[in-house]
């Protein structure tokens, strides 16, 4: 039932996060505001599939 998906930067430095989500329950793509360390400061992250493969 919970998909793996990856949060990627919009501060294009590459760095993410990956987590997964209830698709029943959250059917638009995910957007939360955390921290780059690679920017060091607070950055909107927004969802991105993984690939299997």
């Amino acid at each position: 039932m919970r998909d793996p998906i990856q949060l990627v930067s919009t501060a294009g430095t590459g760095y993410s996060y990956v987590t997964s989500k209830n698709k029943r329950t959250m059917a638009g793509k995910l957007e939360m505001v955390k921290f780059d360390p690679i920017a060091r400061k607070h950055v909107l992250f927004v969802e991105k599939k993984i690939s299997k493969g």
